[in-house]
């Protein structure tokens, strides 16, 4: 391992270290947190276009229905559920994604972590989504009644107690299911897609190494890899995201009620809308995420390269 020296004055920590990983947690908490709480507007429409169809008719329909019956305000309803849920969600979601991917890197072995390396990814995501969505359904739950019940409550000091009393703890961890069908492909495609996305944009679209290539244009190629990957998540999730939002406003239907219900064209209602509010999002978040690694100096390790003993046994090398 040659310039060692030179690591330690760049790299504020090691690779895979406990201040590593509380780092890439806050990195989680400021992207995720962040992002979800700017697009409350756009997302309290969304589930009301979903929940209300009849009333809120389309995008641009529903932010001036919303406008006119609760004002300014009205458009910010269930944000601070929203910023807790988040937070607690992408510190999980984050912090846990690296954890996985160096723990299944250590037990697969340098080559296999390269030839596998789109199911390592696959595998740390959904191992981290798993326990974010513990973290970040009682959250949900909450804003979706903020956002979709008229008359229930306005703020999360209103909802929580109530939901409490009406249903109990249960109230608050009975969408968890339909949230690891929703988030976890989700979340997959969103780590996999990104990484592969980034790796495919070094190789192919940028004309130099990314060694060679300043913060700033790090960061560029980090946000176009975002939104595509984010485009894909959309898609994958949108059927899921569709029933999770009729079932939370709903007491006492399944979720393969509301599936057969909504029929195949319902599910996609919304998808638009979506596919722009994701691909954004996903983008804003790995800037974000990404930002705070440059900014802390983290460790970032280079695109996946194939390791030299590999290369000796495929006959690469001379």
């Amino acid at each position: 391992m040659h310039g060692v020296s030179c690591l330690i004055t760049e790299y504020s920590c090691e690779y895979g270290s406990m201040k590593f990983y509380a780092l890439c947690g806050f990195g989680g908490v400021l992207s995720c947190g962040i992002t979800h709480t700017a697009v409350v507007p756009l997302d309290l429409v969304k589930c009301r276009m979903q929940v209300d169809p009849q009333k809120y008719k389309g995008i641009f329909n529903g932010f001036s229905v919303t406008l006119k019956e609760d004002g300014v305000r009205g458009l910010a309803k269930g944000w601070a559920p929203t910023f807790i849920g988040y937070s607690m969600q992408g510190l999980c979601k984050f912090g846990f994604y690296e954890v996985f991917k160096v723990l299944y890197s250590n037990m697969l072995g340098e080559e296999n972590t390269y030839l596998w390396r789109t199911s390592l990814y696959l595998a740390a995501s959904a191992s981290a989504e798993f326990f974010a969505d513990i973290a970040l359904a009682p959250m949900e739950a909450a804003k979706v009644r903020i956002q979709t019940q008229p008359g229930y409550a306005n703020t999360l000091r209103d909802a929580a107690p109530k939901m409490y009393k009406e249903e109990g703890l249960n109230a608050f961890y009975k969408g968890v299911a339909p949230l690891w069908m929703r988030q976890i492909p989700y979340t997959m495609m969103k780590f996999a897609c990104f990484e592969r996305t980034v790796e495919a944009l070094y190789k192919f679209v940028v004309p130099k190494p990314r060694s060679e290539c300043t913060k700033g244009e790090q960061l560029v190629v980090t946000f176009v890899a975002g939104y595509i990957a984010g485009v894909f998540c959309a898609i994958v999730s949108h059927p899921a995201d569709s029933v999770v939002s009729v079932l939370n406003k709903e007491k006492g239907s399944t979720a393969t009620q509301v599936l057969q219900r909504l029929g195949f064209k319902g599910v996609w209602k919304g998808l638009f809308a979506r596919i722009i509010m994701i691909g954004t999002l996903t983008a804003l978040q790995w800037f974000i995420y990404d930002s705070v690694k440059v900014y802390f100096r983290l460790p970032r390790p280079p695109p996946p390269e194939m390791p030299e003993s590999l290369k000796k046994k495929l006959g690469l090398t001379d």
